[in-house]
């Protein structure tokens, strides 16, 4: 029995439907290398070091390209501007006319009879997207994308399947994780061991600090009152710990302030008045304070290794005898999808497998929070919701 035309139509805008689909997800990464590709020639910082909307000529000039590759940047720049890293318009420029007073420069012609002589030209401005990607922005998020996009930490995303496919129970001879599988090691010995992505990952969390703090403090202000002595555990360089003492010492002239990390994240930093580094084993034991702060910690470890965690914390907050609290800034994956818009759940969806593959860690929603609390025995909590 044959199908009637309207059926085949159908049929074949629906399989093209699902193709472009499935197309758009083979070739997300380009998307990706791409922006990194901008960022590593300097695109954003060209355009805003120009200070008004740059044309293609200009902005080819400024980088430091091969004259043979220069034609290559407008292509680049029209996937970019589809994904609204930077907007395109339009411009008109009159010609320039050759000047006559001998100083080697050109002059618009502003008696133009003919409109046609006007010429259309192509320019480039930055958006709130790209202006996250300036080399010199308090807020600049490069080092955070030069470091999820370093091949030490895309490599281990290709062995997901084979790695998926072996039996790590109880055998400890197995990789724990696809990067482990890739590496030889775990991330946390890799970062320590190699200097130059070490750096790379301290100078990425660093950026991503800078960001958060400022909406920590902003839309959490509450929080901190009451406080005179704060541990951020993981703190790395402490950028974390200085922006929210820097942001509430207004507020709150008294509290102090401890980045608490591995001896080597944490050698030969100086602290302030109220900034100190210490350096040690959060498994082991986590200095005493009335708020531990734990700044995308968790979401790193397994649940065993968090429930440690969390212990140590509550015996840091006890032991000041002055009661306190555990301060956790991480994802919580939204069991009510309704509640959040597509992009923001595709967010945290990306973010759980970057943690499943490089750090054998894990996205929790709010029941496996709470089981977490409850079984490092916590009587109660509470989340705040904040950046979606």
């Amino acid at each position: 029995m044959g199908l009637s035309n309207d059926k085949v139509s159908a049929t074949s805008h629906d399989l093209l439907q699902a193709q472009a689909h499935v197309w758009n997800h083979i070739f997300q990464f380009i998307n990706s290398m791409s922006l990194k590709c901008a960022v590593q020639l300097g695109i954003p910082d060209v355009i805003h070091s120009h200070g008004r909307p740059i044309s293609l000529s200009n902005l080819i000039s400024g980088l430091n390209v091969h004259p043979s590759k220069a034609h290559f940047i407008s292509r680049l720049m029209r996937i970019l501007v589809h994904s609204n890293f930077f907007a395109q318009d339009q411009q008109v420029q009159l010609p320039l006319l050759p000047n006559n007073n001998n100083n080697n420069e050109n002059i618009v012609h502003q008696d133009l009879d003919d409109e046609e002589e006007e010429k259309a030209v192509v320019v480039y401005s930055l958006t709130p997207a790209s202006r996250l990607l300036l080399e010199e922005s308090p807020l600049s998020t490069t080092q955070f994308l030069l470091m999820i996009l370093d091949p030490v930490v895309t490599d281990p995303l290709h062995l997901m399947g084979t790695w998926c496919q072996m039996n790590n129970h109880g055998n400890h001879d197995h990789p724990a994780s696809p990067f482990e599988m890739a590496h030889g090691r775990p991330f946390w010995g890799l970062a320590a061991q190699q200097p130059k992505f070490g750096s790379l990952f301290n100078e990425a969390m660093e950026a991503d600090s800078q960001l958060l703090a400022r909406a920590v403090v902003e839309e959490c202000e509450g929080v901190f009152e009451g406080l005179n002595s704060l541990v951020d555990v993981g703190g790395g360089t402490g950028t974390m710990a200085k922006a929210i003492a820097k942001a509430i010492a207004k507020a709150f002239p008294n509290i102090n302030c401890t980045v608490f990390d591995q001896p080597h994240v944490v050698a030969n930093l100086q602290g302030t008045h109220n900034l100190d580094f210490v350096g040690g084993d959060m498994f082991e034991k986590i200095p005493p304070a009335n708020a531990i702060f734990l700044k995308w910690i968790l979401h790193d470890w397994s649940d065993e290794e968090s429930v440690k965690m969390l212990k140590k914390s509550r015996e840091a907050i006890l032991s000041k005898n002055e009661g306190g609290k555990v301060i956790i800034l991480d994802i919580n994956v939204s069991a009510d999808n309704k509640k959040m818009d597509k992009k923001s759940i595709e967010t945290q969806l990306m973010w759980d497998m970057l943690m499943m593959v490089d750090l054998n860690g894990k996205e929790r929603s709010e029941a496996e929070w709470e089981k977490l609390f409850l079984t490092a025995g916590f009587s109660h909590y509470k989340i705040t919701h904040t950046l979606a």
